[in-house]
């Protein structure tokens, strides 16, 4: 058995994971099973920089703020702003205080330095302008993709004025309280001007993909893409907000769907752009359905990989990852018998296995998956290997920074 199980497992380099898969992927997706923890961006990292070296990669694109994360592709693209300050604003979820994600814009802007656009690496972000506690007003991205058609169409093409879409967006704490991710009372979704924005919003959409031809002409694919992430950003927070503010019992896993397919919609846009590494929570990016105990009730949710898979057939692949041990977050070896406890018996501290492979040979073999003791790891679910197009096992995560593979 131990025999078959080494047979399936390779070092994390570029080419054993290409090697895995059938074809060059437009999206590779790299899962992690909590956050947090520099080892695996370390490992995120170094993967990168040999896709790039190896196979032709040129965008990363990661967990957080996509809007914000204009500002970190402006800077590793032409030097804009200054290192820290795009760390602070660049990044959601505090993702900005990790010295490996400092490592990767770092790395990214010294690439391109002298480089021509076409070959200049590119930075991402896949999630909605949403943290836990609740989601950011529309205006940025209301604002900007009105400012901008109003720059290049006729006045009278435009559904409203600048001025009645500030009156209507009001205070930005109107759409920011965070009592209201657990009041739908304190939304200000389904107000009368909340919906008046929708329908704006829709209108602003179909006008810009409708003079698609004269406004890229008139500025650059470049930046007909930047005023699309503004679009979709728009409409899907209003979308939301409006599911903040409702009471179904659905309501919760409406928006962790909701959360889920604007993540989709950004993959679906990076494809078209050229092959990307994405890099999130294996939940976000598996091909199964996603769930997710909160308050006691299960939420179930398709998830922005299972959403990209549907879409993208092979151009989408998918690696997760499951760990060892985070013995500072009082997660202990894992039991004999368990998936993680095969796994964690092999010599290899980081590996990637040929998780189709080991799940034909194994079939339902395994035990449950482990009990996590620290809430914010998931167990990876060996019923998942047959989806997966391979599994990176990293043994034992130090607490503090780890040496890169």
């Amino acid at each position: 058995m131990a025999t078959d199980i080494q047979d399936t497992v390779h070092a994390v380099e570029a080419a054993a994971v290409m090697g895995l898969l059938a074809t060059r992927p437009r999206v590779l997706a790299l899962g992690e099973p909590t956050h947090g923890e520099d080892a695996l961006l370390d490992v995120r990292n170094e993967l990168f920089r040999q896709l790039v070296e190896e196979e032709g990669y040129r965008t990363i694109a990661i967990e957080s703020d996509c809007l914000a994360a204009l500002l970190v592709d402006a800077y590793v693209t032409t030097g804009a702003g200054r290192l820290d300050e795009v760390m602070e604003r660049g990044f959601s979820h505090g993702w900005g205080d990790s010295a490996a994600n400092r490592e990767l814009v770092r790395w990214m802007r010294a690439y391109n330095e002298g480089r021509p656009a076409p070959e200049q690496l590119r930075f991402a972000g896949i999630d909605g302008p949403l943290e836990m506690t609740g989601a950011a007003s529309p205006r940025e991205a209301l604002t900007s993709l009105h400012a901008h058609l109003a720059g290049h169409v006729d006045a009278d093409l435009l559904p409203c004025t600048a001025r009645t879409l500030d009156r209507l967006l009001g205070a930005d704490d109107r759409w920011t309280e965070p009592a209201a991710m657990t009041d739908p009372a304190r939304s200000t979704g389904r107000s009368a001007e909340a919906v008046e924005l929708r329908l704006l919003a829709d209108d602003l959409v179909a006008l810009l993909d409708a003079h698609a031809p004269h406004l890229i002409a008139a500025t650059s694919r470049e930046e007909w893409e930047r005023v699309r992430l503004y679009a979709r950003t728009a409409t899907g927070l209003l979308r939301y907000h409006h599911w903040m503010a409702g009471t179904s019992p659905g309501r919760l896993a409406r928006l962790t769907g909701l959360r889920d397919l604007m993540m989709a919609d950004n993959l679906l846009a990076l494809a078209e752009r050229g092959p990307t590494l994405v890099h999130a929570h294996n939940s976000h990016l598996q091909r199964d359905r996603s769930s997710l105990r909160m308050g006691g009730r299960l939420l179930e949710w398709w998830g922005a990989g299972s959403i990209a898979s549907a879409h993208l057939g092979e151009d989408y692949a998918f690696f997760a990852t499951a760990l060892g041990t985070i013995r500072h977050r009082g997660v202990q070896a894992p039991q004999p018998g368990t998936l993680e406890g095969l796994l964690y018996a092999l010599a290899d501290d980081v590996c990637v296995v040929d998780s189709p492979r080991l799940g034909a040979a194994l079939g339902d073999t395994f035990a449950a998956p482990r009990a996590s003791a620290w809430f914010g790891y998931f167990p990876f679910e060996p019923a998942h290997l047959t989806a997966t197009d391979g599994l990176v096992f990293i043994k034992d995560i130090p607490q503090g920074r780890a040496a890169s593979i």
